[in-house]
């Protein structure tokens, strides 16, 4: 599996921006789980949200719960993090990750997915 964000930017507190990750080596109609982590610099990564292919089951952190919004395109085999509201605290490198082999979401630690992509800032300034 090949896993490519994008959608980083620098944005105002109390902007919005929405990330894209391109997945690639699977398809939607396999039981995959989707997620999102982030890591701030001298921070450990944190996991935020995630989706399964199966029937678009999402789960949150409650830390961007009620601000970010996960969703998927099976057509184009693509996973989106919508962010809305965003604070300084949420300038981080954010992760793409995948696991197979499950239709209902995981703990959402790093340990539980095996496939990751690159990485894309965000940078929120205050």
């Amino acid at each position: 599996a090949h896993l490519v964000e994008s959608g980083g930017a620098l944005v105002q507190t109390g902007g919005s921006l929405r990330l894209s990750c391109l997945v690639s080596g699977f398809t939607f109609d396999e039981n995959w789980v989707i997620g999102w982590f982030r890591q701030a610099p001298g921070q450990e990564r944190e996991g935020i949200s995630e989706i399964t292919t199966y029937d678009c089951s999402t789960d949150y952190a409650d830390s961007v719960k009620g601000r970010f919004t996960m969703s998927s395109d099976h057509t184009k085999n693509t996973v989106f993090l919508e962010m809305n509201n965003l604070k300084p605290e949420d300038t981080a490198v954010y992760y793409c990750a995948a696991t197979f082999g499950t239709d209902v979401v995981v703990e959402l630690n790093e340990l539980e997915f095996d496939y990751w992509g690159q990485g894309t800032q965000v940078t929120v300034s205050s």
